[in-house]
């Protein structure tokens, strides 16, 4: 039996084949193509990761990211499943597409705007995402005249799922679909599953865990704000605590370095970036053992759990717990350094206050002020809540760049 079956590809509008190259095209590669095209994408160039993709030319932004994201994904899922398997695509495509629902300044932003959208509904940028891949993004309309955005099949949308309930139905912010998505969202999702990732799902979320782990790591060292050789570990191990895994303290810190040494994959004392190309050969080097002790650890532990195919619902990726606390480690080390620190808080208060402000502003002049696409979606909103909802979709769709100058043009006697 097949491990994609026929309704895995199917599209919210059926398409013909196209023969446009040859070989023909499977449709999860056409899926992938429709992803890298798209302009949320090229967006992504000017949308903070860590630090302000204006800030330096090394540093990676939402676009870099994601593009490691994706190379992660597809190898952990060539690992698994084989070259031949179509599942590569799938993963690649979700690993493309999981920050599309970025709003400007990262998750900064987006607490900014869920609290702007907590009487209707929240927002969240997984839940955005969807909503860019099955409504705002301009690709294909429905037999109505409504957009259903890429109108990509049901596997990939499956696999851009990261949190698939929606808001409410579990404890905590994270939810991947609106109210006014849900039918898109039943029609993605497969029969009974409930609240479970598919597994091409969950190789996207690992992959994005293992990737910003470590990159944010080597963006810190370059950037001189972390040295592995001489950390903080009380603090570190607090942050970890505090944002990723509950209990986590100085003795699991050491012990999770101690391993990490063992491996290979920690710098030695006394080996300080310096900017080199020898040190610079070095700091890749690092990352690329990191990455793939994670992906291996997991391919091992998967593996073992079950004889595959590892696609769909058939079968659960598999982290062991050691390979967790070193991904949080590197986590809490990056946050610890990088996003806790008093100049970063000073930084994330002005641009709340930009972005909260510009919401209020859009709200009182829609649909004046809004971009085209977004003015049409708000004269034909049937309420109050649907209108707002065009506004912060608006914002959301600003990189860091336009926001900043979308502010200074219209809200400066604020």
């Amino acid at each position: 039996m097949e491990p994609y079956q026929v309704a895995d590809q199917e599209r919210i509008v059926a398409e013909p084949p196209k023969r446009v190259v040859a070989p023909e095209r499977t449709p999860f590669e056409r899926d992938r193509a429709r992803v890298v095209h798209a302009a949320s994408t090229r967006r992504l160039a000017a949308k903070t990761q860590v630090v302000g993709p204006q800030a330096d030319d090394f540093v990676r932004n939402r676009l870099t990211h994601s593009l490691e994201v994706a190379q992660v994904a597809r190898d952990l899922s060539r690992a698994l499943n084989g070259p031949e398997s179509p599942q590569p695509d799938i993963a690649e495509t979700a690993a493309l597409a999981h920050d599309l629902g970025h709003p400007p300044f990262g998750h900064n932003g987006e607490n900014v705007l869920a609290e702007q959208a907590k009487g209707i509904g929240g927002f969240e940028g997984n839940a955005q995402t969807l909503r860019i891949l099955t409504r705002l993004e301009a690709k294909t309309f429905d037999a109505d005249g409504r957009s259903v955005g890429l109108n990509l099949t049901r596997a990939t949308l499956d696999a851009c799922t990261k949190y698939p309930w929606r808001f409410g139905e579990c404890p905590g912010p994270k939810f991947g679909v609106y109210e006014d998505d849900l039918p898109v969202f039943a029609w993605l999702r497969a029969p009974g599953a409930g609240q479970r990732q598919c597994v091409e799902a969950q190789i996207m979320d690992l992959s994005d865990d293992v990737a910003y782990s470590v990159h944010d790591v080597e963006d810190g060292i370059v950037a001189g704000k972390i040295s592995l050789a001489s950390l903080d570990l009380d603090g570190v191990a607090e942050t970890v605590a505090d944002w990723y895994v509950p209990g986590f303290d100085r003795a699991l810190a050491e012990a999770t370095i101690a391993d990490l040494r063992a491996a290979g994959c920690w710098i030695a004392d006394g080996a300080a970036y310096d900017g080199s190309r020898r040190s610079q050969a070095m700091l890749k080097n690092l990352t690329s053992d990191v990455i793939g002790r994670f992906c291996g650890a997991v391919k091992a532990a998967t593996y073992a759990a079950g004889s595959g195919p590892f696609v769909r619902y058939g079968a659960d990726l598999v982290v062991p717990e050691q390979t967790r606390m070193e991904i949080a480690l590197l986590k809490g080390v990056a946050a610890h350094y990088v996003m806790r620190t008093d100049e970063r808080a000073v930084k994330m208060d002005r641009q709340r206050n930009l972005l909260g402000e510009l919401v209020d502003h859009l709200a009182a002049t829609a649909p004046d002020d809004l971009d085209r696409q977004f003015a049409d979606d708000w004269r034909a909103a049937a309420d109050d809540a649907a209108r707002l909802r065009v506004v912060i979709d608006q914002v959301a769709s600003l990189t860091d760049i336009t926001a900043l100058a979308w502010h200074e043009r219209l809200c400066q006697g604020l």
